[in-house]
């Protein structure tokens, strides 16, 4: 019988690790991502870089040394704002009526409520592209 070593549970980061990213990432281009969820997308794909090649949680060992023991760096985050700035350049060349296009370009009618407006899904383009979105 095999036993698994920790030399082979390493080697097989680079391949668990992109299942583990096309998993997380299942419908990522309509998420209205805030800081907590930027936070919470970081520790999960920690979480799942130390759970392949069981690194201990309880070892004390910094993330760095677990991206350079797996070899791998961080990409969760970066993939999920490609993909969703992907699909706004994707929808905003459509030409004619697209009634996708008209629901991200347009507005409400009527006033606001009352409170801090919460996060939308266009502030997320405008905050990555530091373009108005006329120009993004």
């Amino acid at each position: 019988m095999l036993t698994p070593t920790r030399s082979l549970a390493v080697r097989g980061v680079l391949p668990l690790s992109r299942v583990l990213l096309f998993v997380a990432t299942y419908g990522c281009e309509r998420w209205t991502l805030r800081k907590s969820e930027e936070a919470r997308l970081d520790a999960f794909e920690m979480k799942g870089l130390r759970k392949i090649p069981r690194f201990s949680w309880t070892a004390k060992k910094t993330t760095e040394w677990v991206l350079d023991k797996a070899g791998v760096k961080r990409e969760l985050l970066d993939t999920v704002k490609a993909r969703k700035l992907a699909s706004y350049g994707h929808t905003m060349t459509k030409q004619g009526s697209c009634l996708e296009k008209e629901m991200m370009q347009g507005t409400m009618p009527g006033a606001r409520r009352r409170g801090r407006p919460h996060t939308a899904w266009m502030d997320n383009i405008k905050t990555w592209t530091g373009l108005p979105v006329e120009y993004s």
